[in-house]
């Protein structure tokens, strides 16, 4: 008798912890993966490898797949200051959440991989090959609690496949920690049963990604309790020690050590600083590539792609890069771009940006005016499409040009013909992971400015000086950091820049009070710019002229500048209007999401609601 493993899944996953709770219906259309006999499953190394590679679809990253959807290039979007979409805040970041929740469907998968981990031994085999898929479990089940423990904190650690029985269910959360504790533990043992490799053109998981997550782990949860508990809000764990945060931290150092002392690494360098940075982000084919660890290929001609290069072509895709992240990259000579440099920069459009003006990743990451080509035969123009239509309109005026795949005819034709890939690690992270946990634990600037300079030498900038790099101003979020943290710091967001870190941050830092609450992402510099001269009937907003402030009759505005009408200086604010008192971002609430009532019932409440929910 055989039975396909999603229909097997299914039927047990009823009384799983949280799993089928939600009745997702969605569940009952997907197709099997595969059959297996119930007598003795998964007795093949072949079935291993196909029950695993669910896995892969299931919790790695990938590329949008439409405009404004969540994916690697575009999640920056969803609630952070690098980049936003359209005109209204995200809900999460405005405290607009709903307080229902939704299913913690994360229970599945651990389910599903728990339903390896206790026939994985039926199968017969090279032994070899069975411990490489047992680390592929461990590996995915550390993920996905660790995603779990980001979106909810304390939760239930279930490690089996639970029977049926309801009461099971009723069990109190096990604090985060205990939680954060078994993924390191999970990632140990996946870190000694993965296959060594130099190069990721397996695309299947190894030794050094099961580090570089667990260094992303143990960093995580240091800086969370580390900083949660200095604001002595409610969301660190009570009874949290100095010593157990430093043995977060060193467990963060010592794996991501442990990935660069290999040797088998290094950050992809060809000698163009101009160049280089964008190029890996757009390469099709990273298997030979020296800094990716592991990464999603697409294809077009096996009809799987992703959607990036159609919108990010227009020099709009109804989002835009933000005027704080812009203003985090330093000068081409290694100091903070404020000042008399500054203003000078921003009154011509497009010169702030230049690389021979800022670091040279700038250029890479926001699309240049008149320099960055959008696709074949097309260069950017003069100035951004703050009049644009739908998925072309740019609404801070500084254009995405990561991920743009700009060389490639076909990718921004129609949805899901792009085939730029979605790298789901890479060294660059480990090294930043490590800098960030050295500098936490007090070590030599010099030492960690001698880790991260592949990452300047790249762009061609100056090794880290710290004392160069100190941005002191009172309005800059984190000048109240050592000068070590805080040029770690704004190295992580330069080099990560547009790729879904920075949410986490914002959240293991605390940082939403500064950074958030109270807040809007402003844009270009627009009154005190060279785009008021453009906004004439015979300059380039001619045929569609930006209105803002008091619009004439019969018409609408449809630009909100920051400040009041004859202020000097006035920048692009998307936001004025729908957040006119900054985001509302619930400092006592909104790191962490609401738990489904439902889910709280049926565990006879002894999970209780996450704090001010």
């Amino acid at each position: 008798m055989t039975i396909s493993i999603y229909r097997y899944l299914q039927l047990a996953a009823v009384l799983t912890v949280f799993t089928s709770i939600g009745c997702n219906k969605d569940f009952l259309d997907k197709a099997p993966l595969d059959a297996l006999s119930t007598d003795n499953p998964l007795a093949s190394t072949n079935e291993l490898r196909l029950y695993v590679d669910q896995f892969y679809a299931a919790t790695l990253p990938s590329q949008p797949g439409g405009v404004n959807s969540a994916g690697i290039a575009f999640n920056d979007g969803f609630g952070t200051d690098n980049m936003g979409f359209g005109n209204t805040p995200d809900a999460r970041m405005n405290g607009a959440l709903s307080p229902n929740g939704v299913v913690i469907s994360g229970y599945t998968t651990i389910r599903s991989i728990n339903y390896f981990l206790e026939h994985y031994t039926n199968a017969q085999g090279d032994p070899t090959l069975i411990n490489n898929y047992l680390g592929e479990a461990k590996f995915f089940r550390a993920l996905t609690y660790f995603g779990m423990v980001k979106d909810y904190g304390d939760l239930t650690w279930v490690n089996k496949v639970l029977p049926a029985d309801a009461n099971l269910m009723e069990v109190p959360r096990d604090p985060r920690t205990l939680v954060i504790d078994s993924v390191l533990a999970d990632l140990d043992q996946a870190a000694a049963l993965l296959p060594v490799q130099a190069s990721s053109a397996t695309m299947r998981l190894h030794k050094d990604v099961a580090l570089a997550l667990k260094s992303r782990v143990a960093l995580y949860e240091a800086t969370w309790q580390k900083y949660h508990s200095a604001k002595n809000d409610p969301f660190f764990t009570t009874g949290m020690t100095n010593a157990k945060i430093r043995d977060y931290f060193q467990q963060a150092k010592d794996a991501a050590n442990a990935v660069i002392s290999s040797g088998r690494w290094k950050i992809f360098n060809t000698g163009k600083p101009l160049n280089d940075y964008q190029n890996l982000f757009i390469t099709n084919d990273l298997s030979a590539n020296s800094e990716v660890l592991l990464w999603r290929k697409y294809s077009v001609a096996d009809l799987i792609g992703n959607s990036v290069a159609k919108y990010v072509s227009t020099g709009g895709g109804n989002m835009g890069i933000s005027l704080s992240l812009v203003d985090d990259y330093l000068t081409i000579t290694g100091t903070p771009f404020t000042g008399t440099a500054r203003a000078n920069a921003q009154a011509a459009y497009g010169t702030e940006l230049l690389p021979t003006v800022r670091d040279p990743r700038l250029s890479q990451t926001v699309v240049v005016p008149r320099v960055q080509p959008l696709k074949p035969g097309t260069i950017a123009p003069a100035y951004p499409a703050l009049n644009g239509t739908s998925f072309s309109l740019n609404t801070t005026g500084y254009a995405l040009a990561k991920f743009l795949a700009y060389n490639d005819p076909i990718a921004y034709t129609d949805d899901n013909k792009d085939q730029t890939p979605a790298i789901a690690f890479r060294y660059a992270e480990v090294l930043l992971n490590y800098a960030e946990a050295a500098a936490e634990l007090g070590d030599d600037p010099t030492a960690v400015a001698t880790v991260l300079k592949p990452l300047r030498d790249r762009a061609g900038m100056p090794v880290m000086n710290v004392a160069n790099e100190f941005n002191g101003d009172a309005n800059y979020p984190f000048h109240d950091l050592s000068p070590l943290l805080q040029a770690v710091r704004r190295e992580r967001r330069v080099e990560l820049a547009c790729e879904g870190f920075r949410l986490d941050d914002i959240m293991r830092w605390a940082a939403a009070d500064v950074l958030v609450k109270g807040k809007r992402p402003v844009g270009t510099l627009f009154a005190g710019s060279d785009l008021v001269q453009q906004n004439t009937a015979t300059g380039f907003y001619g045929a569609s002229m930006l209105i803002y402030d008091t619009p004439p009759a019969g018409k609408k505005v449809n630009l909100y500048l920051s400040g009041n009408p004859g202020d000097p200086l006035r920048y692009v604010d998307p936001y004025k209007a729908s957040a006119p008192n900054g985001f509302g971002f619930n400092l006592k609430r909104d790191y962490l999401l609401p738990i489904q009532q439902r889910q709280l019932q049926l565990t006879g409440f002894k999970w209780v609601q996450n704090p001010g929910w």
